[in-house]
């Protein structure tokens, strides 16, 4: 009980010492270098105050931080840029990009589960028509072995543009990967289910 008092009541800024004292010494330095004067004398104090707080607590700072994101309560209301932004005003650039890493990856994992589960000739069927530029998207967040066996199907020239493409992939945003994601699976249903039609006559 007496743990969760403190974390309960532990400031926006205690929070940010928190973080940066679980990062280490060696990591918190970089941080330090992107802070201004004053944020750093601010921060210090904060880290001189941490005596009182456990491991533990520390640790359920952090773990507490990285939810949010994770969860995209902060994406959801502002988009990435502005959950960037947030962060890199609370922890600075590094730690900030950091988290939007693990944040991407948390949600990239997620996306496109419908075409994790596919076999891979329906996603030929789904893909086929598809600009390269689509295909190498949605193979980006296919699993290696339904990617090689789909690009194994494409013809040569677009095997290349597609490979070359999904090497070159830049990150996109949340919202317009949903949109993808809603668009190409209602198709994906329809294809399924032709498919299905087809076998049973």
């Amino acid at each position: 009980m007496a743990r969760a008092g403190v974390k309960k009541g532990i400031s926006s800024a205690s929070k940010a010492a928190a973080v940066v004292v679980a990062l280490g010494a060696g990591n918190a330095s970089e941080v330090y270098k992107h802070l201004t004067e004053d944020e750093i004398e601010r921060l210090t104090v904060e880290v001189a105050r941490l005596s009182d707080l456990t491991p533990e607590d520390m640790q359920e700072i952090v773990d507490d931080f990285y939810g949010l994101c994770k969860t995209q309560k902060v994406i959801s209301e502002g988009g990435v840029l502005y959950a960037k932004d947030v962060l890199e005003k609370a922890f600075g650039s590094q730690l900030a990009n950091s988290y939007m890493d693990r944040v991407s990856k948390a949600m990239k994992t997620r996306s496109f589960e419908f075409v994790r589960k596919a076999n891979y000739k329906n996603l030929i069927m789904m893909l086929q028509n598809e600009h390269p530029q689509t295909i190498a998207f949605v193979l980006s967040y296919a699993t290696a072995d339904q990617s090689s066996k789909v690009i194994a199907e494409l013809p040569k020239k677009l095997q290349m543009d597609v490979i070359k493409r999904i090497a070159t992939l830049e990150s996109v945003s949340p919202e317009i990967v949903s949109n993808v994601e809603q668009t190409l699976e209602r198709r994906f249903s329809v294809v399924v289910n032709v498919d299905m039609t087809e076998i049973g006559g």
